[in-house]
C-alpha cells in the first residue's frame, strides 16, 4: 500500500499555535518535507520531534516532487510543511500535491494556522466573501495594473506585501482604487504583532511619521475593502463630455482620467486613452469640402 501525504499547517509565529493532531502526525511520519529545514527544525526541537527532514522549496519543487511521490508509492508517509501557515497558499506544495493525486496517493489535510484567515477574522471588513490575490507585484507599473484589474471587485481583497514596499503599495493603491478602507496586519501572532485599520492615506501617513527614514520590518497581510458596488462601464460619449468638462476646469488629462475612473468605476487607462483620442481629433486639420454642381 502507498503511504499518505499529509499537508500540515504550522504556526505563523507563536509556537503554541499548532494542533495536537499536527504534532502527532509530524512525529509518526517517515519524512518531513520542509520549505526551510533550518527554520522548521526550531519548531521540531521545541516539541521534541526527531523525524528526518528534507528540503522542499520553490526552486526545487518541480524537480523533487517525483522523487517524493516514489517514496509515497513505496509505502512511506510524508508530512509537507512550509515556514509558516498552510502549505500551498503562496508557499511550495502545489506540485507535490498534484503529483501525489495523479499517482493515486492519498492526500490528507491537517488544518491550522493561515495568515489569510487570521487577518480576515480581525480586520473588521466583510468576511462573508473575499478574494485572495497572493503577492502584490514589486514594480509600480505592474502593481498599478494589478489594482486596476481589481477596481470593480466587490469582495474584500486580501494580498501579501513585503514590508519595505508597503508605502509605495499604499500610494499606488490610492492612485488607482481611491482612498479605500484598508487593514495592515503585520507580524501576526508574533511579539510585535499589530493591526492598523483606516483609510489607505491615513495609514501611510501614520507609518511615515512613526518610521521617519527607517524601513518597516515584518511580514504584511494587506486587506482592502471591496468596491461598494459593481458599476457598468459608462458610454464613451458620456465619459467624453465629463472629460472635456474637467479639462476645461483646469485638470490635466492624467488628473481627469484618475478622477473619472474613481467616480465611474472604469479603467483609468481607458479614460486616458479616450482623452488622447479626443485631443488628436481636435488637433487634426479641418476636412476640405468637395465642390459639386456646375463645377463637376
Amino acid at each position: 500500500m502507498s503511504g499518505i501525504l499529509y499537508v500540515v499547517a504550522t504556526p505563523l509565529g507563536n509556537l503554541e499555535d499548532i494542533t495536537l493532531r499536527a504534532l502527532r502526525v509530524l512525529k509518526e511520519v517517515d519524512l518531513i518535507a520542509a520549505e526551510d529545514t533550518r527554520h522548521s527544525r526550531k519548531l521540531l526541537l521545541h516539541y521534541g520531534i526527531q523525524t528526518p527532514l528534507t528540503s522542499y522549496y520553490d526552486q526545487i519543487e518541480r524537480e523533487k516532487a517525483p522523487r517524493l511521490v516514489e517514496d509515497l508509492k513505496h509505502g512511506k508517509s510524508i508530512a509537507l510543511i512550509s515556514d509558516a501557515g498552510t502549505p500551498g497558499i503562496n508557499d511550495p506544495g502545489y506540485h507535490l500535491v498534484r503529483a501525489a493525486i495523479d499517482a493515486g496517493v492519498r492526500v490528507e489535510p491537517i488544518p491550522g494556522p493561515s495568515a489569510v484567515a487570521a487577518a480576515l477574522s480581525v480586520s473588521g471588513l466583510p468576511t462573508d466573501r473575499f478574494a485572495f490575490e497572493g503577492f502584490v507585484p514589486a514594480k509600480s507599473g505592474q502593481r498599478r495594473r494589478f489594482f486596476e484589474d481589481l477596481a470593480q471587485e466587490p469582495r474584500t481583497i486580501i494580498v501579501y506585501e513585503a514590508a519595505r514596499r508597503l508605502d509605495d503599495c499604499l500610494r499606488d493603491l490610492q492612485e488607482v482604487l481611491g482612498d479605500r478602507d484598508v487593514v495592515v496586519a503585520r507580524e501576526l501572532t508574533k511579539m510585535f504583532e499589530e493591526v492598523l485599520r483606516g483609510r489607505a492615506g491615513e495609514i501611510a501617513a501614520e507609518l511615515r511619521q512613526r518610521l521617519g527614514e527607517r524601513e518597516l520590518q515584518g511580514e504584511i497581510t494587506l486587506l482592502i475593502a471591496g468596491a461598494k458596488e459593481p458599476r457598468p462601464v459608462a458610454p464613451a460619449e458620456t465619459l467624453a463630455v465629463a472629460l472635456e468638462r474637467l479639462r476645461a476646469e483646469g485638470m490635466s488629462l492624467k488628473e481627469a482620467a484618475r478622477a473619472l475612473a474613481r467616480e465611474r468605476g472604469v479603467s483609468r487607462r481607458d479614460v486616458y486613452q479616450l482623452g488622447l483620442e479626443n485631443e488628436s481629433h481636435e488637433d487634426a486639420p479641418p476636412a476640405v469640402e468637395s465642390k459639386s454642381g456646375a463645377d463637376d
